[in-house]
């Protein structure tokens, strides 16, 4: 853990780490109908055991060394994102998504909310540059603000507009790789081009490493299955 950081940060981020997971098993079991090619519980388990690994790795001070090549962070994020890769394009699996209620990863959004707070937390204790908070080059709390919003008025009963959800998660995608790509041009590997003052270093350690070896790959891959399913959707009728 990062020394002198104020209890309530690492507390807070650990509860909205939790929180992520626990949505993930409500998005699992919120599918219309069974497959069982597929078991929330065995996807629970896969994903318990990586965030496991990355808690342990970075208890350990394993992404502290930033002349390793390639840089230890891809250790953290490409598993991840090839994971992503091949549910959508493995057609077994991209079937799989069309049962899982858009509404459902919708909601999971709202966790970006306290994220938000707590990288605002971490730039004042000096952890990431301002850039990477909403006083910054970050509007990644928009999304997180208007997610229950948008489940419950455009995909509930009494108004329907996948159009006005499909361009909000295109939005939100946007906000997503925008802070993304502000966090690794802020890290200090050789390729940091910005916030040469404060760079990006409360990511390395437990438990925000977890933000992006797990969370930010469960927020991108809820906007691309929902644009999945819309857009399916959309053709269909």
């Amino acid at each position: 853990m990062i020394e002198g950081l104020p209890r309530e940060v690492n507390a807070i981020f650990i509860i909205t780490a939790f929180l992520t997971y626990g949505f993930v098993y409500f998005i699992l079991i919120s599918k219309q109908r069974d497959k069982p090619s597929i078991t929330p519980m065995a996807v629970m388990m896969v994903l318990g055991a990586w965030i496991f690994l990355q808690v342990m790795l970075g208890i350990s001070g394993f992404y502290l060394n930033f002349e390793s090549a390639p840089p230890r962070m891809v250790f953290g994020v490409a598993p991840p994102l090839l994971a992503i890769a091949f549910i959508l394009i493995k057609p077994q699996t991209r079937n799989y998504l069309m049962d899982i209620p858009v509404s459902s990863l919708t909601y999971l959004h709202f966790i970006r909310v306290p994220v938000e707070i707590v990288l605002w937390w971490l730039f004042l204790q000096n952890q990431v540059p301002e850039l990477m908070t909403f006083e910054g080059r970050n509007y990644d709390i928009l999304a997180g603000i208007s997610a229950p919003f948008i489940a419950y008025f455009a995909l509930g009963r009494i108004v329907k507009s996948r159009s006005a959800v499909l361009v909000w998660n295109f939005l939100g995608l946007g906000l997503v790789l925008n802070i993304v790509i502000n966090a690794i041009l802020s890290m200090p590997y050789p390729f940091q081009v910005q916030a040469f003052d404060q760079p990006n270093m409360a990511v390395f350690y437990f438990p925000f490493i977890l933000l992006p070896a797990f969370i930010v790959p469960v927020v991108l891959f809820c906007h691309l299955a929902s644009i999945i399913i819309l857009w399916r959707k959309e053709s269909q009728e």
